[in-house]
């Protein structure tokens, strides 16, 4: 996928080079920093919510100080066929909390409830696992543009541990480290941005590097509370590169509430051929 490579070069390169000219588009316009998890911020100050999903690229903002958000899929299916196996998928109800600890730092837990996944070779019997999946904590620090501006960066810390069965999961702990940009564009259009490092099992020990980029542009759908957006995503690092388009909408019923849904599409051979879900954010 060289014009994948090529693209994600050129993103990232000029993304790089305009993080510190736009630095002082930071300063926030109120002082949020008295704020904690023990003295939540007042719903007066509460910036506009920023979400997690329901694209790949993570955002660079945090949960208000003293606040809570969850974001979760109802559920979600994939399927892939591949060297004559057919998988798919369910994923019911995995959800991710936010709590905001400082004005620009919060806390997280993914959780995988439940997971089935079915293998179906071309000749041979079907197989199918259950269960629990694993789970995954984070940390986000914001470094500029939690309350406004022109660009938002910050730093996100991944840390998963193993409590899927083996047949679900590795049965490792893995972690990642990732950096998520957001750039204000003209025309109304935004741009969101990350790199992502991680550090995964290798089979038969040891642990390797794989890289994870992604680029997402949004924009409204003729209202302010309803958008868009069309994303590629590309990982390389754990054998032939994987590379998606994926597509969606999000509804913002009121400033705490968002519906969303859409589909992740497999542009090389090593990728899913689709997934698909639908889900809500709630701030509290």
């Amino acid at each position: 996928m060289p014009l994948v490579r090529r693209f994600f070069s050129s993103v990232y390169g000029a993304g790089l080079v305009s993080l510190g000219a736009v630095a002082f588009a930071a300063v926030p316009a109120t002082d949020k920093s008295a704020y904690s998890l023990a003295n939540p911020t007042p719903d007066a100050l509460l910036r506009e919510m920023s979400t997690d999903r329901p694209d790949a690229t993570e955002g660079p903002t945090t949960v208000d100080a003293g606040r809570v958000q969850l974001e979760m899929d109802f559920a979600s299916f994939t399927r892939n066929r591949l060297d004559g196996v057919r998988t798919t998928e369910w994923g019911v109800v995995p959800f991710n909390v936010r709590i905001g600890i400082r004005h620009n730092f919060e806390a997280g837990v993914f959780v995988a409830p439940y997971v089935r996944q079915t293998e179906k070779p071309r000749s041979g019997p079907r197989e199918t696992h259950g269960g629990f999946g694993d789970v995954t904590f984070r940390t986000k620090f914001n470094f500029w543009g939690n309350d406004g501006g022109e660009s938002a960066a910050g730093l996100i810390l991944d840390l998963k541990l193993p409590t899927a069965r083996r047949a679900i999961g590795n049965g490792a702990v893995e972690g990642a480290v990732t950096l998520p940009v957001l750039f204000e564009l003209p025309a109304g259009w935004e741009l969101g941005a990350m790199t992502r490092l991680d550090l995964r099992h290798r089979d038969g020990g040891g642990r390797r590097a794989v890289w994870f980029n992604t680029a997402t542009l949004g924009h409204e759908l003729g209202s302010k509370n309803l958008s868009g957006y069309v994303e590629l995503t590309s990982e390389a690092g754990d054998g032939a590169q994987v590379a998606t388009l994926n597509l969606g909408v999000a509804w913002r019923v009121n400033p705490n509430t968002q519906f969303d849904l859409g589909g992740v599409f497999g542009l090389s051979r090593a990728a899913d051929d689709a997934r698909w879900f639908a889900g809500i954010s709630r701030r509290f």
